[in-house]
């Protein structure tokens, strides 16, 4: 069997995850330019950090579905 349908199985997946992730943290705060100074080991601080990795975890989720999806495609 052609392992492009899996590779295609496998990016869609990436794809519709990663994407849905981003819809809901749309983009790290390293992006952002007027972003307040939080104290260090606040709860305020504490969210940021994990929207952070959350927003991250999307954009690579997706990414990696672009590839998968192209490799399956090619």
């Amino acid at each position: 069997m052609d392992s492009s349908w899996l590779y295609l199985a496998l990016g869609a997946g990436c794809l519709w995850h990663g994407l849905q992730i981003v819809w809901v943290a749309p983009k790290p705060s390293q992006f952002v330019n007027d972003k307040p100074v939080l104290e260090k080991g606040s709860a305020a601080a504490f969210q940021r950090f994990w929207l952070d990795q959350y927003a991250w975890i999307g954009i690579s989720l997706a990414a990696l579905g672009l590839l998968l999806v192209a490799g399956g495609l090619l």
